[in-house]
């Protein structure tokens, strides 16, 4: 099983997608298109794709010029029937890549957040071992309206669209249910400053909140990261 990881910013990482995948025995191939590595030209060699999170938004071509290829991409992928992942940024980049309406601003969550299963989702195999209602982190201020054909797996209050499949296994995540208490740590240590200015008291609250939501939130984010690595057929490389 190849699968092949595109990083879109610094100090990302696959977090407990990384465990779900060494289980499987993956090999991971890493594209660092933030530093200028250049991205296949079509799915061909991989199985699957993981397009993780940054800080950038899901058009920002100017900034992260890479961005309309890899949507290409990552459509290919889909088109092949090979499965997808998109976490946060990668979430909002599949839903361009098949023709959904990227909000940019007005729909802020930072910490751990209550999501919600839709019925669809909950009969959904990548959510099979979850309950309906979960915590996962969340840290982004954009949005998706859905692309035409597309599920929706999960909502929240705060955000409509929380979850989405396209396709046989193209899957599009707004929260970072791969992050677990250790990745927020590191994150939280990294952006210190970034987070005293725009979250106020998440030193004092990161505490409280990883003792009261961290491992629910850990153990629904590794569940999500198996059920995806299952959906990968092996040899499609």
């Amino acid at each position: 099983m190849r699968v092949l990881v595109v990083q879109n910013f610094a100090n990302t990482d696959l977090g407990q997608v990384g465990v779900a995948l060494a289980e499987a025995d993956a090999t991971v191939e890493l594209v660092r298109a933030d530093l200028g590595d250049a991205l296949p030209d079509g799915p061909h060699g991989h199985d699957g794709l993981v397009v993780l999170g940054g800080g950038q938004n899901a058009v920002a071509d100017d900034v992260s010029p890479w961005l309309p290829r890899l949507c290409g991409l990552m459509r290919d992928f889909a088109d092949s029937g090979r499965s997808v992942l998109g976490i946060c940024l990668g979430g909002q980049l599949l839903a361009r890549a098949h023709g959904g309406e990227n909000i940019i601003g007005g729909a802020s969550e930072f910490g751990w957040q209550e999501v919600e299963l839709t019925p669809e989702g909950a009969q959904d195999p990548v959510f099979a071992d979850l309950p309906r209602r979960f915590r996962s982190f969340q840290w982004h201020d954009d949005t998706f309206i859905l692309p035409r054909g597309a599920s929706r797996l999960a909502g929240s209050l705060a955000v409509h669209n929380q979850a989405f499949r396209i396709g046989r296994a193209a899957y599009g995540f707004q929260f970072h249910f791969e992050a677990d208490r250790p990745l927020v740590e590191r994150w939280s240590d990294i952006f210190a400053d970034w987070l005293a200015e725009r979250q106020p008291g998440w030193a004092e609250r990161h505490r409280r909140d990883a003792a009261a939501f961290g491992a629910q939130a850990d153990d629904a984010g590794l569940a999500i990261a198996r059920g995806w690595v299952r959906t990968i057929v092996p040899g499609m490389a």
